[in-house]
């Protein structure tokens, strides 16, 4: 039996991943804070195992990760926030309160997880399709995945010797909690189930990169290629409308 461990699992996209895998017949190892939750869907998925803990807190994160009873084959970084500022006012603490959990958390689970990489190990890293030029008030969650972007693909490069296979997973909008708290247009948000359908084909197939929906993130993988003062002054008209 195959053992995918998932952390973000108490909701939105690690949610349905981790009861997608479960259903597929994995021994999923389903992460998050809320222990309640994780009880409830163990209840429902006798192969899932529920392991409560705060991916920000590196001694907890080590406690937890660093003693599974099996040797994952899949490790699903999933676990993730977003918080907007307002007309360029930078608010440190909020950029930290972002950074603890999409970039630090991240290293922490890595972390815990490396001595027992090989070269079976397939890691797989959830960033954001907003990394890939300025957005509007995502000055701290598009800096936060762009360092993802950047970890994934290093750690891609430098562990291809002991045979790990890294991917970068970059979503569009998905019908997430998160999201539903967003006060803007979100063009081609797509549902859970579609978006862990996509990331199961993409790891699935050993892609190094799983983008989608891949018509809106060709968009943004264009405007991306324009000089720098053209995807400036799009944002400034973004933040305009």
């Amino acid at each position: 039996m195959k053992h995918v461990v998932i952390t973000g699992a108490t909701s939105g996209i690690g949610e349905q991943l981790a009861r997608d895998y479960a259903r597929q017949g994995w021994q999923v190892t389903a992460c998050g804070r809320n222990q309640d939750k994780l009880s409830a869907m163990a209840n429902d998925h006798a192969s899932l195992t529920p392991l409560a803990f705060d991916a920000t807190d590196s001694e907890q994160t080590y406690q937890a990760l660093g003693n599974l009873s099996m040797v994952p084959d899949l490790i699903i970084l999933n676990a993730g926030t977003c918080e907007y500022i307002d007309q360029g006012r930078i608010d440190v603490s909020l950029f930290k309160r972002v950074f603890d959990i999409n970039v630090f958390g991240v290293l922490n689970c890595i972390e815990a997880l490396q001595a027992g990489f090989s070269d079976a190990t397939h890691l797989a890293i959830v960033g954001s399709s907003a990394s890939y030029m300025p957005l509007p008030r995502a000055e701290a969650y598009g800096a936060s995945k762009a360092a993802i972007s950047y970890i994934a693909n290093t750690l891609s490069a430098d562990l291809a010797q002991q045979g790990v296979t890294v991917s970068l997973v970059s979503p569009g909008f998905v019908e997430t909690p998160l999201t539903d708290k967003n006060d803007f247009a979100m063009p081609m948000r797509v549902s859970v189930k579609q978006a862990s359908a996509a990331i199961q084909s993409g790891l699935a197939k050993g892609k190094t990169e799983v983008h989608f929906p891949r018509k809106f993130t060709f968009i943004l993988k264009f405007l991306a290629l324009l000089p720098m003062s053209w995807q400036i002054a799009l944002a400034r008209r973004m933040t305009r409308n």
